[in-house]
């Protein structure tokens, strides 16, 4: 055969003459644990058998020496770790073949080319072969495991693959051998030697008790320490002490009125109905100074006992005359009124001046001339009632007026509150309010007031507890309990004084002409004007014009500046009627 005939010799890596760090100084191949075959002729045929070969040996290092005992690098190969390698675009699966290339064998010639036929295996070992193993032992063929799971050799060029790109991890039967030196045996798929235990570090244990001789600071107390004890015990004394006098303090000076010291002047339980010996009607139509849309009545619709309970009831005038009535043609006369001034008993309808009889009637009761207290405690156990623009009230006025006409002799207002429901913007149903208002002049109006509020529901859904505790040192009004005082002040000081309290100019606007504001109160003590006779009143307005019910919240049908403000809202009766409810025990103010 020509040289011509002769197939393309195979690439292959060519050995080093020289022996490196793999190879075995002894000629003997049995001693090498692992052992690669060189090249053959380059003359040899393509039909030469394929060499077994394990892409595990690219992982493993030799030992130094031909004959070290030395134990092979634990590091295995990253394809035994048990977790597949995918193939993909640019690293393709070493058995797909690649068009125009074909596949060749490449092996490691680092290692002497004598070293030959011998079969492409590996041995790991443990960190320690058991004495019992003999040396033939290591040499043999290791045994494969039957496995269905894939691994792959990824860091291998596509040349150096074998042609099957799935390999099984190998096994390794002397770790299932137990020795004297390895008496626990492992089964793990990477070679990996058992660290040893480290011995026990020295004990902190104390050899013997210590005596005073070894605590010299026991021999001789320290003063400065001392000192610093007892300093930080007599400051934690005097802080307790310094809190407690002053929780004392506190309790002590909180103003009350013990049971003790009231006299009972009236107990209203309504069993004899709104008796006369303490009730007297207030009946009229004028408003009551704050441009009221109800008719103040003595029917006994309006104010009556039903249950043992005092009910103040609106009601809607029209019910009584037709809505036709209340804007034109009709004269309501009010029969026993109760005031001189003849404007307030009598109106006629007139849709042309927009004049219009007042669309609601209720009921306004009093104990003028009849029971008054200066000083003392007035509870009234109280139920709101619910519907737009009700303005139930609990409050007092002089008997006498010692200092003058309102607002000169003051006003106590314990209880008022607006029927609206929560969702109004000026305080509805859920809030309860009290304030004191008292002026040397009505240009000059002061107010202290306060309110209450409940975080869920309404003062409408059940009966609470109004309270006024007055002393010539102090007024609280509260609701259900001191803890909820609504205004709560103190008279024990010329500063605290009324006078002091309103900050008042020196000269001011009286009608057309401007005075000079002089204190009404100068020869009266510190709680003057509140320091005299006043009577108990209780009724249920309804709208109004003093400001009570703000302009613009709550879709407020009328103005309070308006001339027409009770037409206006008249008007608005099939709206604002239709939120009060049809049942009597809701729509009126009960006590």
């Amino acid at each position: 055969m020509s040289a011509e005939d002769l197939p393309p010799p195979r690439p292959s890596f060519i050995a080093s003459e020289r022996r490196s760090q793999m190879s075995m100084d002894s000629g003997s191949e049995s001693d090498a644990p692992v052992t690669m075959q060189g090249r053959r002729s380059r003359h040899r045929r393509s039909e030469d058998r394929q060499l077994d070969w394990n892409p595990a040996i690219l992982y493993a290092d030799m030992p130094s020496t031909p004959n070290s005992a030395s134990p092979l690098n634990k590091r295995a190969p990253p394809s035994s770790f048990m977790f597949p390698f995918q193939h993909h675009a640019g690293n393709p699966d070493p058995g797909m073949p690649i068009p125009g290339v074909s596949r060749r064998s490449s092996f490691d010639s680092s290692h002497n080319h004598s070293q030959q036929n011998h079969s492409q295996q590996l041995v790991y070992e443990t960190t320690r072969v058991s004495p019992g193993l003999d040396s033939p032992t290591l040499n043999r063929e290791i045994p494969r495991v039957s496995s269905n799971a894939t691994f792959r050799a990824p860091f291998l060029s596509p040349a150096s693959r074998p042609g099957s790109s799935l390999w099984s991890p190998p096994s390794y039967p002397y770790l299932n051998q137990g020795g004297p030196d390895s008496p626990a045996a492992s089964s793990t798929a990477l070679a990996s030697g058992l660290a040893r235990s480290k011995p026990p570090g020295p004990s902190t244990k104390i050899a013997a008790k210590f005596t005073v001789d070894d605590k010299p600071w026991l021999k001789e107390r320290d003063g400065k320490a001392r000192a610093s004890w007892w300093i930080t015990f007599v400051l934690i004394i005097l802080g307790v002490a310094a809190a407690a006098l002053l929780c004392w303090s506190g309790i002590s000076t909180i103003d009350m009125l013990k049971d003790s010291d009231l006299c009972l002047v009236m107990d209203e339980d309504w069993s004899n109905g709104i008796s006369d010996d303490n009730w007297s009607r207030d009946v009229m139509l004028g408003g009551f100074g704050n441009g009221e849309f109800q008719v103040a009545t003595s029917s006994d619709k309006n104010a009556y006992i039903n249950n043992g309970q005092l009910y103040i009831m609106p009601t809607l005038t029209s019910d009584d005359i037709g809505t036709d009535s209340i804007f034109n043609g009709y004269t309501y006369d009010v029969s026993d009124c109760s005031t001189d001034n003849t404007t307030a008993c009598s109106v006629t309808s007139d849709n042309s001046t927009k004049t219009v009889v007042n669309p609601v009637l209720s009921a306004r009761i009093n104990t003028k001339g009849k029971q008054t207290i200066a000083y003392g405690k007035v509870e009234v156990k109280a139920k709101l009632p619910r519907g737009d623009w009700l303005w139930p009230a609990i409050w007092m006025l002089p008997e006498n007026e010692t200092y003058g006409a309102w607002p000169l002799s003051g006003e106590i207002d314990i209880l008022e509150a607006r029927g609206n429901l929560a969702d109004y913007g000026g305080q509805g149903v859920n809030y309860v309010r009290s304030s004191l208002n008292f002026g040397p002049m009505e240009s000059l109006l002061t107010k202290i007031y306060g309110w209450w509020e409940t975080k869920r529901g309404g003062y409408h859904e059940a009966f609470h507890t109004y309270t006024l505790e007055w002393d010539s040192k102090f007024i609280r009004m509260s609701v259900d309990s001191r803890l909820q005082a609504m205004v709560s002040i103190q008279m024990k000081k010329e500063k605290q004084s009324f006078w002091n309290r309103g900050d008042y100019p020196q000269t001011a606007q009286n009608g057309s002409a401007e005075v000079v504001v002089e204190n009404p109160w100068e020869d009266s003590g510190w709680s003057a004007p509140f320091d005299q006779q006043f009577y108990l009143i209780i009724n249920v307005a309804v709208g109004g014009t003093s400001g009570w019910f703000p302009d613009s919240v709550g879709d407020k049908p009328w103005y309070d500046g308006s001339l027409t403000a009770m037409y206006d809202f008249a008007k608005a009766q099939d709206t604002w009627s239709a939120t009060w409810p049809s049942s009597a025990d809701d729509r009126a103010f009960r006590m």
